[in-house]
C-alpha cells in the first residue's frame, strides 16, 4: 500500500519512523522546504510544493497512491484544505494527524486571538518586552507595533526584511524544558510570551515557564473548521492497516 504522509509537525516525523521497514506499507513524506536543516528520516522523503490542488492530484494518481494522511503542522491552513479537496477529488482516503490544542490550567494568564495583528495589537501601546514564537514567516505583522522589544526563537534564520526595529534573534530546535525556558525569560527581561496555541509537548516547556514566572500569554488560535483528525499514532497505523485490507476503500 502506498502511503503520502503531508509533514512538516514532529508527530509526522514520529509516523514516518513507525511507518519504516513495514514491508506491507510503502509511505513517502513530503515536506514543504520551509525549514533549510529538517530531521533525517529513515524512508523516501520528497521537498517542494505540489503546485496547488491540481498538482497535488495529479501526484497521487501518477504515484498511485492509495491512502493520504495530513500531518502538517496544526497552522498549515492551505495545505490541510488542497489535502482535502485533492482527496474529495480524486477518492483516496484521508486521514488527519494532530495533536489537541493546549487547554489553560489555574494560573495562566492567557489571551486568546484570532491571528498574527490580532496578536501584535493584543500587546499594546506601551512598550515592553516580548517573547515572540510565531515562526520567521509572521513576524511582518509584528512590526506594526515597533514599540516594542522582541525576542524572537526560529529553526532556522529570519533573514533581512523582517520590519522589528528592535530585536534579539535566537536560532534553536525544540524540544524546550521549562527549566531553560524560565532561564531564558528571566535573562533577557521577558514580559509578555506570544505563541501560536500548536499544541503537543516538545514547545510546551514556554508556557510552563510562564506560568511560574506570572507572565501573561497572548495565544493565536488554531484555525477553525479543519477535519476531524486523530491525535495518536497507533490509531492512525491501525486506520492504514485497515485500509490494506479492504482495498475497496482505495481511491481510483
Amino acid at each position: 500500500m502506498r502511503v503520502l504522509i503531508l509533514g512538516g509537525s514532529s508527530e509526522s516525523s514520529a509516523l514516518a519512523r513507525a511507518l519504516a521497514g513495514r514491508s506491507s506499507i510503502d509511505a513517502v513524506l513530503s515536506l514543504a522546504g520551509r525549514t533549510a536543516a529538517p530531521v533525517s528520516l529513515p524512508l523516501l522523503v520528497r521537498t517542494g510544493g505540489f503546485g496547488g490542488i491540481p498538482g497535488l492530484v495529479n501526484y497521487l494518481r501518477a504515484s498511485a497512491i492509495d491512502v493520504m494522511v495530513d500531518a502538517t503542522h496544526p497552522f498549515a491552513e492551505r495545505m490541510s484544505g488542497n489535502a482535502q479537496a485533492a482527496a474529495e477529488q480524486t477518492g483516496i482516503p484521508l486521514i488527519r494527524l494532530t495533536r489537541p490544542a493546549w487547554q489553560a490550567q489555574e494560573g495562566d494568564r492567557w489571551t486568546e486571538v484570532a491571528d498574527m495583528r490580532a496578536a501584535a495589537e493584543a500587546l499594546g501601546e506601551i512598550p515592553r518586552r516580548v517573547f515572540l514564537t510565531v515562526g520567521r514567516l509572521q513576524l511582518a505583522a509584528f512590526a506594526r507595533a515597533p514599540q516594542h522589544f522582541y525576542l524572537v526563537r526560529t529553526i532556522d534564520p529570519v533573514g533581512a526584511g523582517h520590519g522589528l526595529r528592535a530585536a534579539c534573534f535566537i536560532e534553536a530546535r525544540g524540544p524546550f524544558v521549562t527549566a531553560d525556558e524560565e532561564r531564558l525569560m528571566r535573562e533577557h527581561g521577558v514580559e509578555v510570551l506570544v505563541t501560536k496555541n500548536s499544541g503537543g509537548t516538545a514547545s510546551a516547556g514556554k508556557l510552563e515557564a510562564a506560568r511560574r514566572l506570572g507572565l501573561p500569554v497572548v495565544l493565536v488560535r488554531q484555525p477553525a473548521g479543519r477535519q476531524a483528525a486523530m491525535s495518536d499514532i497507533a490509531e492512525v497505523i491501525a486506520a492504514l492497516e485497515a485500509h490494506h485490507r479492504l482495498p475497496a476503500l482505495r481511491g481510483v
